[in-house]
């Protein structure tokens, strides 16, 4: 090998232990990996960055923006509505929405999919006094199954059809991947609905049954008249502020403030509600002169007023809360919420809450005032759960032409008359030409960071090619096993991109994966559309960890799970999928 190739390979290795260490988000690893193969002079400087003009990274920000408007228009929700009325058992309410969510993900994002169908599920798992955790890992799992059947259901799949224009001239169309991924799908959605979820363990999340507990850290307390708050505004009682006490209501004679104002004057006899630690609470009753009133815990109904409400939210992937604390973000100040609770995989955090740093899955509850409280979770990326009253769009929803533009855009790429990222361009630009969606909230569904990992990737992926690693790699590979067929070679790659995608991200998985599979059919002769197809459906196949995908790290907080729970299902799953798409593979896309 050359030192060219070493230094690629090199290279590779540190972004591989980077994205499985998670210590800087993909996004920036994917970015420091495309300056290190274009200083190392393996990338021309001049072509650094033509991996975001590709059209899979534009069809990708495209299908996003196309998916915002699909939620927008209430579709999901009114089918969400029809299963309220479902008989039958756990199996049968899992069929449907495992099947419901599949379909959904193979025309619109996953995570995106994952979002509308949440809290339904977890209505339908309070109502139905089924257990949340046996229903949310397998709706995660099934979005992953149903973005393996059509081009623009995951980055993949748009990713592995720019590669196969690159070797032979033409992408993969936008049915290409049906016959084998919707076989897999198939397979995988009838496993986790009535075999499955029996391998799930039986979590309790408190966080999923609607009653986060905040009674231990909120209490009321009354200003005595020797109280030195007394005459003092809000903003002025720095001594709370010191003990990390927070108000978040007041009571003066018959009159109950949630989220008093900063100017409100305290007087004597108020009573104030605060969340502190309990310890805080009993130290500042004595140098403040306060006193405990009554013995009964305060519930939820008392913390809220016609204005205010209390509100359990799930935090979503590339939330701006991610990787922050309540204290950093001055989340009462700037978004004008208070933070009453943290459920991490359904155990309640307690203590120094404005100093715990978010994660994607936390469940919170907050208290925010009713009309702001759609526009503030929107901009703080965070999903209101089952029971909630709150929609996060404005205006009324516009249905009909939001899947008339959808499904025509789906029909013009399917039939070839335009190419994907001109198609569903198009149709986004005229989702907000015709309201569908607005300008701002068509910028804010776009998940930057994955159009920045692709568009970072791709240029990467061709360093493996241009320097020659990737043949080499093959090269080793067919020395090692020189007695395998060509489908057994396909077995192994399409394995191994499994379990590289339970670590990392699925397309950056794919972007490293695809150049070894193209170099391995080139040595044997054979079409690469098999390989391409295996390191596709393993790239979507990240059953066996909470970070291998989005939408798994999406249900671990309301599903309550632990690391280890998701190989449990995950592992039989994946290998449900090897031995339904190995042959399908060979027979759809011979060699």
């Amino acid at each position: 090998m050359t030192i060219e190739q070493w230094l690629v390979l090199s290279i590779l290795l540190l972004t591989l232990i980077l994205f499985v260490s998670a210590r800087l988000r993909y996004d920036i690893i994917a970015l420091l990996a495309l300056l290190a193969v274009t200083l190392a002079g393996i990338i021309p400087v001049e072509r650094a960055f033509l991996g975001f003009s590709n059209p899979a990274v534009i069809t990708v920000a495209a299908v996003l923006i196309l998916s915002r408007g699909l939620q927008n228009s209430g579709v999901v929700e009114w089918i969400g509505n029809k299963l309220t009325g479902l008989r039958g058992g756990l199996s049968l309410h899992l069929l449907v929405l495992t099947t419901l969510i599949a379909i959904l993900s193979a025309f619109m994002n996953n995570v995106g999919a994952l979002a509308l169908l949440l809290p339904v599920t977890l209505t339908l798992a309070r109502k139905k006094g089924f257990p949340a955790s046996k229903l949310l890992m397998p709706l995660a799992f099934a979005s992953l199954l149903g973005g393996m059947t059509t081009l623009i259901g995951t980055p993949p799949n748009l990713i592995a059809s720019a590669f196969r224009q690159q070797s032979s001239g033409l992408p993969f169309r936008m049915f290409d991947f049906l016959p084998v991924g919707g076989a897999v799908a198939l397979s995988g959605v009838l496993f986790l609905s009535f075999v499955g979820w029996r391998f799930i363990p039986l979590r309790h999340s408190r966080s999923t049954e609607n009653t986060l507990e905040i009674e231990d850290y909120v209490t009321e307390v009354r200003l005595r008249p020797t109280s030195p708050l007394i005459g003092k505004a809000l903003h002025q009682t720095q001594d709370f502020s010191n003990a990390e006490v927070i108000i978040i209501g007041l009571v003066r004679g018959q009159e109950r403030r949630m989220e008093p104002s900063a100017q409100t004057v305290l007087q004597a006899g108020d009573i104030l509600i605060l969340k502190a630690d309990i310890d805080n609470i009993r130290r500042l009753t004595e140098t403040l002169q306060l006193e405990l009133v009554g013995s009964q815990p305060i519930g939820k109904t008392n913390l809220q007023s016609e204005d205010v409400i209390l509100l359990q939210v799930v935090i979503m992937p590339n939330s701006v809360l991610q990787g922050n604390t309540a204290r950093s973000l001055s989340l009462r100040s700037h978004y004008g919420i208070n933070l009453l609770a943290i459920s991490r995989q359904g155990q309640v955090q307690h203590s120094r809450l404005d100093r715990i740093r978010f994660r994607t899955g936390d469940v919170l509850l907050i208290q925010s005032h009713i009309e702001t409280a759609s526009e503030t979770l929107q901009n703080l990326g965070c999903l209101p759960l089952a029971g909630q009253n709150l929609k996060l769009r404005n205006g009324t929803p516009r249905r009909w032409p939001a899947l008339a533009l959808f499904c025509g855009a789906l029909l013009i790429a399917a039939l070839g008359l335009l190419p994907s990222a001109v198609s569903f361009t198009a149709a986004a630009v005229l989702m907000v030409l015709l309201k569908v969606i607005t300008l701002n909230e068509a910028y804010q569904s776009i998940d930057w960071p994955i159009v920045i990992l692709l568009g970072a990737m791709i240029p990467v992926g061709e360093a493996l090619e241009i320097s020659g690693t990737a043949g080499q790699i093959a090269n080793l590979l067919l020395q090692i096993a020189p007695h395998l067929s060509a489908g057994g070679l396909v077995a192994i790659l399409l394995v191994v991109t499994m379990f590289l995608s339970d670590v990392i991200n699925n397309a950056a998985a794919l972007v490293l994966m695809a150049p070894i599979g193209i170099s391995v059919a080139q040595g044997l002769g054979v079409s690469v559309d098999p390989f391409l197809m295996a390191i596709t459906i393993g790239a979507s196949c990240a059953f066996l960890t909470p970070i291998g995908h989005q939408s798994n790290t999406l249900v671990m907080g309301p599903g309550g799970y632990a690391f280890s729970d998701y190989w449990r299902a995950g592992l039989l799953l994946e290998v449900i999928v090897a031995l339904v798409s190995i042959p399908l593979l060979l027979l759809f896309w011979p060699l």
